[in-house]
C-alpha cells in the first residue's frame, strides 16, 4: 500500500449506481474504482416520479418519560426519556412502495428533543432492532469483524458537552434487546445538535439506514432576540439516498465480495424529512430553518430559483455575531447552518431549493399573511469571543491521508497517519487551549467533527504536500484565507478543504476522559478515518 497525494482540487463527476450525477463540492469526488465499479440492481427513476406531491413531514416533538435522580446530584429529579430503535416501513413519496428503515422512536428521522441549556436529562436508547442487518457489511473493517454481532448500535448527540460514557463511543455498541441510559447536562449554549448511531465500522450503514434526529438547546439569550418561532421555525434534515425500482434502499459495494466497503457513497434521491421533493406551504413572512446535512458523503449547495437572497444567523454551535447575507450555502455531512429566510416579497410564488443539478424541495407562498409578522431579523446576535492562537499551550500537526492498493483504489482512510486501535497520540490537558493544523493530503474536502469539544476556525492556507512527505516541513503557498463570514463562529466540524492546511482552535473543556475526532464522511470514519483523544487533568 502507499499513500497518495493529490492537487488542491479537480472537477470530476459522481457516478453511482449506474447513474450519473453532477458533483457537489469543490475537491469532492468518487475518484476510486470500487466506487465506478459498484454493482446495483434496478435502480428507481428518481426523474419519473412526480415532483411536490407529498407535504414536507415535521418530526414530532418528543416527551418525557417521567422523572428520574440525576447522576451529578442524585437529590434532584431530572426528565428521563425513552427513544427505542426500531425497524419501520416509511412511505417516502406518494408513487413510491414503502421503504424498509430503521429509525427513532418509530419515524426517521426520530423525534426532535427539546430542552434549555442547564437542563440535564436522561436518554435510554434502548436497541429494539432486528438481529439481522439488511444492509452489506464488510467484515474486513476494523470493529466489524465477523465474530461479532451483525446489529450493533450506540448513539452519539453530535455537539453535545457530554461525559465520556454518555458520549456514544464507537465501541460502546449494545446488540438487540440492550439499551444504555446517558446523561446530557446541557451546558452549553443554544443551539441544535443532532443524534444518530456511531457504532464501529457500521456507522455508514445504520445512519443510511435512517437512524438520526435533531435536539435543541434553547436560552434566554435566544429567547430575547425575537426570532421566527413556533410554527414558523422548521427542522430541515437534507440526506441523499439510492433506490431500487421496489423503492428500498440500495447502498452500493465493490466488486470484490470479500470487501464491500466503498470510499464514498451518492444517491441521486434527496430527501428531506424524509420525503422526496417534499413542498412546504409559507406565507409571505419570515422563517427560520434549522438545517442539518445528514448525508454519509454529499456536500449540499443550496440555492433558491429565484436567486432570492436569505441569511444565516448560526453555526454547528451557536448564534454568529451578526447575521451573514447569501445566495447559495455550501454545507458538508454533519454541518448544521441557522437560516432566516424571508418570503415577504414573494406572496403567490413558488420557489424551488436546488442543489446544483439536483431538485430538493418547494416553497409555496401563500398570496397573504394570516397573522401579522412581528419577528425580526437582529442587526447584531451573540458576540463570539475569539481564542486567541498566542493562548494555545500547544500546536499539533496532523494529517488527513489515505493508503491505496496498487490499483489506485482507497482500502483505507487514515489521521495522522495512524489505525483505529493504535495508542493514543493527542492527550489535551482539561481547559487548555489547543491549535490543530489539519493538513489534508487527499483530493476530497473532509468535514472533520471533534466530539466534546466547539471550536474555532483561524485559517486555511495553500501548501506542498510532497515537500512535508519528504521534509516534514510545511511549505506554504500563498497567504492564509480567513473562514468565510458565516463559518466565523462555533463550530463542531469543519470542512478541510484538499491542498490546504487548515487550523482550528479549541479548548478543551467540559469533562476528563476519551472521546474521539474523526472525518464525517461515513464511509471514511468507518475505515479507520477516526482516532480516539483523552483530554487529561495534570
Amino acid at each position: 500500500m502507499r499513500n497518495r497525494f493529490f492537487p488542491l482540487t479537480r472537477r470530476t463527476f459522481l457516478q453511482n449506481s449506474g447513474l450519473l450525477v453532477a458533483g457537489l463540492a469543490a475537491g469532492q469526488t468518487i475518484h476510486h474504482k470500487t466506487a465506478a465499479q459498484a454493482a446495483a440492481p434496478v435502480p428507481l427513476d428518481i426523474n419519473s416520479l412526480a415532483q411536490f406531491v407529498d407535504p414536507l413531514p415535521i418530526p414530532r416533538i418528543i416527551s418525557s418519560d417521567g422523572m428520574r435522580p440525576s447522576p451529578e446530584h442524585p437529590g434532584e429529579k431530572i426528565p428521563y426519556y425513552r427513544l427505542a430503535m426500531r425497524e419501520l416501513q416509511s412511505k417516502v413519496h406518494r408513487d413510491v412502495k414503502p421503504t424498509r428503515m430503521w429509525g427513532f422512536g418509530g419515524s426517521s428521522p426520530g423525534p426532535t428533543f427539546e430542552t434549555r441549556s442547564g437542563q440535564p436529562l436522561l436518554v435510554e436508547w434502548a436497541n429494539d432492532l432486528p438481529l439481522q442487518h439488511f444492509l452489506p457489511i464488510d467484515h474486513t473493517i476494523h470493529g466489524a469483524e465477523a465474530s461479532k454481532s451483525d446489529v450493533r448500535a450506540v448513539t452519539h448527540l453530535h455537539g453535545a458537552k457530554a461525559p465520556p460514557k454518555s458520549d456514544g463511543y464507537p465501541d460502546d455498541w449494545y446488540v438487540p434487546g440492550k439499551s444504555a441510559v446517558y446523561h446530557y447536562p446541557n451546558h452549553q449554549e443554544a443551539s441544535q445538535l443532532w443524534y444518530h448511531d456511531h457504532a464501529l465500522g457500521i456507522t455508514r450503514l445504520n445512519v443510511y439506514a435512517g437512524m438520526f434526529g435533531s435536539f435543541l438547546i434553547r436560552d434566554e439569550f435566544e429567547d430575547g432576540l425575537n426570532l421566527p418561532k413556533g410554527k414558523f421555525e422548521i427542522p430541515l434534515m437534507i440526506y441523499d439516498r439510492a433506490f431500487d425500482r421496489d423503492g428500498q434502499l440500495f447502498y452500493p459495494v465493490s466488486p470484490d465480495p470479500k470487501s464491500p466497503w466503498v470510499s464514498e457513497v451518492f444517491g441521486d434521491a434527496v430527501l428531506v424529512n424524509g420525503k422526496l421533493f417534499p413542498y412546504l406551504e409559507v406565507e409571505p413572512r419570515k422563517y427560520r430553518f434549522r438545517l442539518l446535512n445528514a448525508a454519509n458523503a454529499r456536500f449540499f449547495h443550496l440555492t433558491f430559483s429565484n436567486g432570492q437572497q436569505f441569511h444565516q444567523i448560526g453555526t454547528d454551535l451557536g448564534f454568529l455575531s451578526a447575521p451573514v447575507a447569501l445566495k447559495s450555502l455550501l454545507i458538508a455531512p454533519a454541518e448544521r447552518a441557522d437560516l432566516i429566510v424571508d418570503f415577504s416579497d414573494h406572496a403567490g410564488e413558488t420557489i424551488v431549493v436546488n442543489s446544483d443539478a439536483l431538485t430538493v424541495m418547494q416553497f409555496r407562498v401563500a398570496k397573504k399573511v394570516a397573522v401579522p409578522d412581528t419577528s425580526t431579523l437582529p442587526s447584531t446576535l451573540r458576540p463570539v469571543a475569539k481564542l486567541d492562537p498566542a493562548s494555545a499551550v500547544k500546536t499539533r500537526i496532523l494529517t488527513v491521508g489515505e493508503a491505496d492498493d496498487m490499483a489506485g483504489n482507497a482500502r483505507t482512510m487514515l489521521l495522522n497517519n495512524a489505525h483505529w486501535d493504535m495508542p493514543v497520540t493527542e492527550s489535551p490537558k482539561l481547559n487548555s487551549v489547543e491549535v490543530w493544523n489539519l493538513l489534508n493530503f487527499t483530493d476530497d474536502s473532509h468535514p472533520i467533527h471533534l466530539h466534546l469539544v466547539r471550536f474555532q476556525i483561524i485559517d486555511r492556507r495553500t501548501f506542498v504536500p510532497e515537500y512535508y512527505y519528504h521534509g516534514g516541513k510545511i511549505q506554504y503557498i500563498g497567504q492564509p484565507v480567513p473562514p468565510a463570514p458565516n463559518e466565523a463562529g462555533w463550530k463542531d466540524t469543519v470542512q478541510v478543504h484538499p491542498g490546504m492546511v487548515t487550523r482550528i482552535i479549541a479548548r478543551f473543556e467540559g469533562y476528563p476522559g476519551r472521546y474521539v475526532w474523526h472525518c464525517h464522511i461515513l464511509e471514511h470514519e468507518d475505515n479507520e478515518m477516526m482516532r480516539p483523544y483523552d483530554v487529561v487533568v495534570e
